[in-house]
């Protein structure tokens, strides 16, 4: 399902004649319904929206509203208006948006969301921009429309063989009516010269010349540099701290102590250090002494955490969240039952670019540079903390060194304000490699107990899955990222199929990582599909094709339409989208003809596996299949992955897509190798990449990528494709040793075999 740039009769594009002779062209919404004739429609409020600017030599500038935190839609989205405008991309510059809700709409990253929401809309304001510019060309010639031809940025009439440029036209343009946005006629795919091809992203070259792109390089005029140090215990306020002797250090100008509030999203306690220049707050935090009062959640740990977890999996399940046929029964019929328990952890999302912000308070406004993923919701937040209105926020958006959902929350944007405020000029806070990753928003851990069956024809009768996930706090709902949908696969595809949760109180923030929810759900479901094929002695792709061929209706039907969450904690079906059945077995099939998954491990030597694995989010469908070689003394090698994507009808930058796909399966492939997070009395026991181990060059394989084009509308790349990366590996682990990998990271794991 496409989600679209919602228009209506209210809105209608504004031409503006800018100073030199340039044309400025924007879609708007009349607030109040009396622009050009049309009707008001109540209760709606879309916010205006410009794009375009064209100047009398041609140079043609396109606006990119969404931030870019390194998944390519600063590229992407100006891609679809210039292609759909007729403009050579050489002569197009793209510049970054800052937050405007008065010109703008969905200014957010996340979700893999920025395709769909806005594949039509940005192709409208390009092509109804193109229309105008093909009607002033007409009214200058007293010719047809019809008679006239757009193509690199210039109109030709046939009949004649006459042309004028883009820049030529501004003038007479800025006077033509604007066309109506919903019936502007757009380009056939066969028409498109930019969408498809292999684009550059647009900050290529400034960032490997190191121009100041990130929000970590801002400077302004009077700046001071400042350091924020928080209770190593979530939620803990401070007691006590030498305040004074820190006050002394050389360079500090300001050291205060924050109050801070309860939500861990926001602004905590702790102490602030503000001194000229970052260096000199980071020195005098060594001197602070701070005693502190923990709280509650310094009673918590990842030990207590698997001793609750083992214990709820033997009691009954504190609720059901789906139940189709007669699990008990089917399973006390099986020919061979299965039992498994598995478990993934906390993990941090540690961008390369740590958490900062520069914000400068005066005169009772605040002006805020920030590489945040949500830059409204930090904006609201900042105003509720500060007690300021909205409107008096101005946020540039920087580029982020790294996001992977981290910067869905904006606590630091929160803080820099505060400080910023207290001391009553700039001021660049930048937290410390240790500070991102012992105050993330963890993606949550997960235990899941299984027991499954299949009957005397190998074909899957009985699934049980009894979660043990967490709560907010004390409440009886899911943490956040920490839920499991009732659409999930395959749920709706066995016919006696049991989905039960229980929750462990939390006080450790959770949030969204990389294909919240998917990048664990995935390991462990396609993981017990595995021992499951292997119980029944069918081929791991062949029992999948089987599984996939057999929906149980009108269960799967129900299960898509339940699996379609929204928001930042959905995951299969996100967005509205139902699970198809179909356009997965293409993926599988053609990820197992890519691999040669029968003849290539029929000739592979002991020690080296292969393992396939599926899954659906974010509308994505993707299958990949990993070989891994394994020495005897339990030493892992990767030696290649090929990946089948389908997300949908179109690649728009086959370049970046396939960068988005490589990135994300060794994203997933790090994540499994060697990432945990484990908490010691509420505090985070790992501080820096020495203990939480991002992937080395020398361990990434190669990915290869392949697409399946379908009658679907397109949809986003930065986050289905890394979850099947971690169940074909460690099925390939399977393969290669016989060892089934039922807890990560596998830098625990003994792989050793004989």
């Amino acid at each position: 399902m496409e989600t679209t740039l919602r228009v209506s009769r209210r809105q209608f594009l504004r031409v503006t004649a800018l100073a030199g002779g340039g044309l400025l062209l924007a879609t708007y919404i009349d607030p109040f319904g009396h622009g050009e004739g049309v009707a008001a429609e109540p209760n709606f409020e879309f916010e205006p929206n410009a794009f375009i600017r064209i100047m009398p030599d041609g140079a043609v500038t396109i606006i990119a509203k969404n931030p870019e935190i390194g998944q390519g839609v600063k590229t992407m989205l100006p891609m679809l208006i210039a292609d759909e405008l007729d403009v050579d991309w050489r002569n197009v510059t793209v510049e970054q948006a800052g937050l405007d809700t008065e010109k703008f709409s969905g200014q957010s990253a996340g979700g893999s969301n920025a395709t769909p929401s806005n594949w039509t809309s940005m192709r409208r304001v390009g092509a109804a921009a193109r229309v105008m510019l093909v009607t002033a060309a007409a009214q200058t010639w007293s010719v047809p429309e019809s008679e006239c031809e757009t193509s690199a940025g210039t109109v030709r009439h046939r009949p004649s063989g006459r042309t004028l440029t883009y820049g030529e036209l501004t003038a007479r343009a800025a006077t033509v009516p604007a066309p109506d946005l919903e019936s502007v006629p757009l380009k056939d795919s066969s028409e498109f010269r930019i969408i498809g091809t292999p684009v550059p992203g647009v900050d290529n070259a400034a960032i490997v010349t190191g121009k100041p792109l990130y929000g970590i390089d801002v400077v302004v005029p009077n700046m001071l540099y400042a350091v924020f140090e928080k209770c190593p215990v979530f939620g803990g306020k401070v007691a006590s701290a030498n305040i004074d002797e820190v006050r002394a250090a050389p360079g500090v100008r300001h050291a205060f102590v924050v109050e801070g509030g309860d939500n861990l999203s926001g602004l905590l306690g702790g102490v602030a250090i503000v001194a000229d220049n970052w260096w000199a707050a980071k020195s005098a935090r060594q001197r602070l002494r701070v005693t502190w009062n923990e709280g509650p959640t310094a009673e918590q740990s990842s030990a207590g955490f698997a001793q609750q977890a083992d214990a709820l999996s033997r009691q009954p399940a504190q609720q059901s969240i789906r139940t189709d046929g007669d699990f008990h029964a089917a399973i006390g019929g099986a020919a061979n039952v299965v039992e498994a328990a598995y478990f993934y952890p906390f993990i941090s999302h540690a961008p390369l670019e740590p958490q900062n912000c520069t914000a400068h308070f005066v005169d009772g406004k605040l002006e805020i540079w920030a590489p945040t993923q949500t830059p409204q919701g930090g904006r609201r937040l900042t105003a509720q903390t500060l007690g300021i209105e909205e409107d008096a926020i101005t946020i540039h958006l920087t580029r982020s060194g790294g996001g992977f959902g981290r910067r869905l929350s904006n606590d630091y944007m929160v803080e820099a304000a505060w400080i910023a405020k207290e001391v009553g000029v700039p001021v660049k806070l930048v937290w410390t490699r240790e500070d991102d990753v012992q105050h993330d928003f963890y993606r949550p851990a997960g235990f899941h107990y299984f027991r499954g069956g299949v009957d005397a024809t190998s074909k899957l009768v009985a699934w049980r899955d009894h979660f043990v996930s967490f709560s907010r706090g004390e409440s009886d709902s899911f943490a956040s990222s920490a839920s499991m949908s009732s659409g999930e696969f395959p749920g709706g595809f066995i016919p006696n199929y049991a989905l039960d949760a229980s929750m462990i109180p939390l006080g450790v923030p959770t949030g969204a990582l990389r294909a919240p929810g998917s990048n664990g759900l995935a390991f462990v479901i396609q993981s017990f599909i595995d021992e499951l094929a292997h119980a029944a002695g069918r081929d791991p792709v062949r029992f999948r094709l089987d599984l996939l061929a057999s929906p149980n209706p009108p269960a799967a039907e129900e299960a898509g339409g339940r699996g379609g969450r929204g928001g930042r904690g959905g995951r299969g079906g996100r967005g509205g989208s139902g699970f198809d059945a179909g356009r997965m077995r293409g993926v599988l099939e053609m990820v197992a003809e890519r691999s040669g998954w029968g003849a290539r491990q029929r000739q592979l030597p002991r020690g080296t596996g292969m393992g396939v694995a599926f899954h659906f989010s974010h509308r994505g469908y993707f299958a990949e299949v990993v070989q891994a070689t394994v020495s005897r003394a339990g030493e892992l090698k990767i030696d290649q992955v090929w990946v089948a994507g389908d997300v949908g009808s179109q690649i728009i930058n086959p370049m970046n897509a396939e960068n988005n796909v490589q990135g994300a399966v060794l994203d997933g492939l790090g994540a499994a190798l060697g990432q945990e997070i484990t908490i010691e009395r509420g505090r985070v026991v790992q501080s820096n990449f020495h203990d939480f181990l991002l992937l080395r060059m020398t361990q990434a394989p190669p990915v290869e990528v392949h697409w399946r084009i379908t009658d679907n509308s397109p949809t986003g790349l930065g986050e289905p494709a890394l979850p099947p990366a971690i169940p074909a590996l460690t099925n390939a682990i399977f393969a290669a040793t016989g060892k089934r990998i039922r807890a990560l990271p596998l830098s625990k794991q003994d792989l050793s075999w004989s």
